[in-house]
């Protein structure tokens, strides 16, 4: 399939920040069982490509995403069971390629964020969110529940915090979802673009395979027993980056007061 349709955009620059754009602003980015192929197939795509470092979750227009698209849930009404379970097994599917991506993820999220948008931005590693951004886990408005988002948004936001919302269906906003863990930062809507660009910034100047490593090592070692397998899992895994090209280079660079040579120049605004 091409990379680019015109509902999800794509694009790399020349730093290998990756950006995908929710390009559907009339529908407030909706997804519907086409979009979330398109999706599911890109972040695979991405996955797999060495010069990609670091991959932004976007979209265009006031809202982030409103989550499923209205004619689609028309047509899952009528759906069999069986209809209905391959359907969610297809976003529960996309959802897992995002969270599982081995390049860092940011979600920048401008707007509001309802229903599976919440998945989407609990599966990136860093949420910036501007002032004007909102959140609403809306399922059991519909009669429904959030299935198959809950690993992810319950991972971010915490139990406590899902037993409310799942159940309440409340809106909140980012001040709020911060104080969760579903955000990591929020700035002024008119400075979302330069708080996104700083953080890729941050991220460009650490080791590429160092950076691949630690964001493994989190999803590796999370809810796990501090047990002497894990012990020597960890002591295997820092051993095995000593000892590695970059982890030479960075250890050496850092003793002779010099930049490693995976620094290159970054402009502010990272244009190609």
């Amino acid at each position: 399939m091409s990379l680019t349709t015109d509902s999800v955009l794509f694009e790399v620059d020349r730093y290998g920040v990756a950006t995908v754009t929710l390009n559907n602003p009339d529908k407030h980015n909706a997804f519907d069982d086409n979009i979330i192929e398109q999706l599911r197939q890109l972040f695979i795509n991405i996955a797999a490509r060495r010069d990609i470092r670091i991959v932004i979750l976007a979209s265009t227009g006031k809202s982030f995403s409103a989550g499923a698209d209205l004619a689609w849930m028309k047509r899952m009404a009528g759906y069999s069971y069986e209809e209905n379970l391959n359907d969610a097994n297809a976003l529960a599917q996309m959802l897992k390629a995002l969270n599982f991506m081995p390049q860092t993820t940011i979600a920048k999220v401008q707007g509001a964020a309802f229903g599976g948008a919440v998945g989407l931005a609990s599966c990136c590693d860093i949420v910036i969110a501007s002032d004007k951004a909102s959140f609403c886990l809306s399922e059991v408005k519909l009669g429904l529940i959030p299935a198959t988002i809950s690993p992810y948004v319950v991972a971010a936001m915490g139990q406590k915090a899902c037993r409310r919302y799942f159940q309440t269906a409340e809106r909140f906003f980012a001040d709020k979802a911060m104080s969760l863990g579903l955000v990591d930062e929020v700035v002024a809507l008119e400075e979302l673009d330069s708080a996104v660009n700083a953080m890729v910034r941050t991220l460009l100047a650490n080791g590429p395979e160092a950076v691949h490593q630690a964001k493994q090592l989190a999803l590796d070692v999370a809810n796990r027993e501090i047990d002497e397998e894990i012990i020597g899992i960890t002591s295997e895994r820092i051993a095995a980056i000593r000892v590695s090209e970059q982890g030479q280079e960075g250890l050496t660079a850092f003793f002779e007061k010099r930049s490693p040579q995976w620094i290159t120049e970054i402009s502010p605004d990272r244009e190609s």
